[in-house]
C-alpha cells in the first residue's frame, strides 16, 4: 500500500525537549490521530511533516518525495492547519481565499462556496472580527478547499463549542471520499479521535509509545473490577498497567487481554466480577501514568 508519509529514525532535539527516534507511515486513504499530553512531541513532528522544521536524524517522506531536498514539491500536496496560525486580521477571509487560490492551481471554489454555508462564515467579513471558533473553521476552509492529498491538522477542533465541532468532523471525513487522501492530526479531545481515526498513534516524551488501528487498542484493553485481598500486589503479570484498591474493592487495568486472566488472578485471590472496555481517554490516562507504556 502507497504510503502519503513515512518517517524512519526520526529526530529533532531542543534545548529542552527532544522527538526521539520516530518511525511511523501513514497509508494513503487513512486518518491517523495523534495523541500526548502538552509536550509529548505532537507539533514537533507535524512540524517535520510540512517541512517547517529540519530533523537532526532520520528520514521524512511525503508522497514518495524526500524531506527537506524535494520539499517545494511536497509541500504542493500538503495541506496545514494549526491553532496558533495567523490570519490578516484587517482583510476579509474571501480575500484570503482569493490570495490561495492564487496560489495552488488545485483550488476548488465550488467546494469553498459550500464549506462557507457549512461553517456559515460571512466571507466580506474582516477575520479579525470572527470569533475564535470561527478562526478555526475559516483556516480549515483555506486548507481543504486546496484539496489537498496530505491534510495534516494540529488541534483542529481546540476551542470550537459542540456544534462547530460537529460541522468541523464532519468536513474531515468527507476529506476520505477519495480514497487518495490522508489525514493526520493532534487533538486533546480523544473523543474526536476515537470517532475520527482509523489508526491511533501514542506519544509520550518525545517518543512513540504505540501505534495501531484503533480497534486493536480497544480489543487489547480492559478494565477489570472485584474483590481482592487488602494489600494486593500482583507480581508477574506483565500486562497489567495499574492496580487500584480500596479495602477488598479492586479496580485492575489491563493493557494486554487474555481470556484466562481472571482464572490467573484467581489463584492470587481475586475474584473478578465485572470485565469492561475502555475509551481511549481512560487508556490514555493510564498509559501515562503507568510510565508512558502500552
Amino acid at each position: 500500500m502507497t504510503a502519503a508519509f513515512s518517517v524512519h529514525g526520526l529526530c529533532k532535539r531542543y534545548d529542552a525537549f527532544a522527538l526521539q527516534d520516530i518511525t511511523l507511515e501513514l497509508p494513503e486513504g487513512s486518518i491517523m490521530g495523534l495523541v500526548g499530553v502538552n509536550g509529548a512531541g505532537k507539533t514537533t513532528l507535524l512540524r517535520l511533516l510540512t517541512g517547517l522544521a529540519a530533523a537532526d536524524a532520520g528520514s521524512v517522506v511525503v508522497h514518495g518525495l524526500r524531506l527537506p531536498e524535494q520539499q517545494v514539491e511536497a509541500k504542493r500536496s500538503i495541506g496545514f492547519a494549526s491553532e496558533d496560525m495567523r490570519l490578516y486580521r484587517k482583510m476579509s477571509l474571501d480575500w484570503h481565499m482569493r490570495f490561495i487560490a492564487q496560489i495552488y492551481p488545485t483550488w476548488d471554489a465550488d467546494y469553498a462556496a459550500a464549506l462557507l454555508r457549512r461553517f456559515d462564515l460571512r466571507s466580506s467579513q474582516a477575520v479579525g472580527e470572527y470569533s475564535h471558533g470561527q478562526r478555526v473553521k475559516a483556516l480549515l476552509l483555506l486548507s481543504l478547499a486546496r484539496r489537498p492529498r496530505l491534510l495534516l491538522l494540529d488541534e483542529p477542533t481546540t476551542g470550537l463549542d459542540p456544534v462547530a465541532r460537529v460541522e468541523v468532523l464532519e468536513a474531515l471525513a468527507e476529506v476520505l471520499r477519495d480514497e487518495r487522501r490522508s489525514v493526520l492530526f493532534s487533538s486533546h479531545n480523544t473523543h474526536d479521535i476515537e470517532q475520527l481515526a482509523d489508526s491511533i498513534a501514542f506519544l509520550h516524551g518525545g517518543r512513540l509509545v504505540a501505534h495501531a488501528d484503533k480497534e486493536r487498542f480497544f480489543d487489547q484493553w480492559r478494565r477489570l473490577l472485584g474483590l481482592g485481598p487488602v494489600g494486593l500486589k500482583l507480581e508477574g503479570f506483565p500486562e497489567i498497567a495499574s492496580i487500584r484498591a480500596a479495602g477488598s474493592q479492586v479496580e485492575i487495568k489491563v493493557r494486554s487481554w487474555q481470556a484466562d486472566l481472571p482464572a490467573r488472578l484467581s489463584k492470587e485471590g481475586v475474584e473478578v466480577q465485572r470485565i469492561d472496555p475502555m475509551t481511549l481517554e481512560d487508556i490514555f490516562v493510564t498509559s501515562v501514568r503507568a510510565g508512558g507504556q502500552l
